[in-house]
């Protein structure tokens, strides 16, 4: 199975990205984007997408980047991240960005971004750093 195919089997499996409705538009080796349209039940009180969702893709997009390059008995699990919001997340799709930093052969280091688009305008709403583990992948993700 090639990593492409790794990646969108264990991202189907993700109930999270299921029940947000979020999407996996772009897989490469050590890059993911994630794409989550504008609903009602995804804002907070304000309007704006609720920084739990804008948090939960950038993690998703950041940890497949890093599943992309890990071996194929291999899964991921985030040990950390953090995430500054930098603009609200306000618009019709949020499309969140996971790029590899550093690889290693247990903790691997990824960045992440949050790509508001309203009315045809890009907004930078969100930045994401994040500590990822290897983990032996369980049989029911093993292909």
């Amino acid at each position: 199975m090639n990593f492409k195919n790794r990646v969108e089997r264990s991202f189907n499996k993700q109930g999270l990205m299921d029940l947000l409705g979020a999407r996996l538009s772009q897989v490469e080796p050590g890059y993911c984007e994630i794409e989550l349209l504008y609903r009602e039940g995804l804002l907070q009180q304000h309007g704006f997408f609720h920084g739990g969702g804008v948090a939960a893709i950038v993690d998703s997009a950041g940890g497949y980047a890093a599943l992309s390059l890990f071996e194929p008995d291999e899964e991921v699990l985030t040990v950390e991240f953090k995430v500054n919001c930098l603009a609200p997340a306000e618009g019709e799709k949020l499309i969140a960005k996971g790029e590899v930093v550093r690889l290693g052969k247990t903790l691997t280091v990824t960045k992440g971004e949050v790509i508001a688009i309203h009315r045809d305008k890009e907004t930078l709403c969100a930045l994401m750093q994040q500590t990822v583990i290897r983990v032996a992948r369980k049989d029911d993700l093993a292909g």
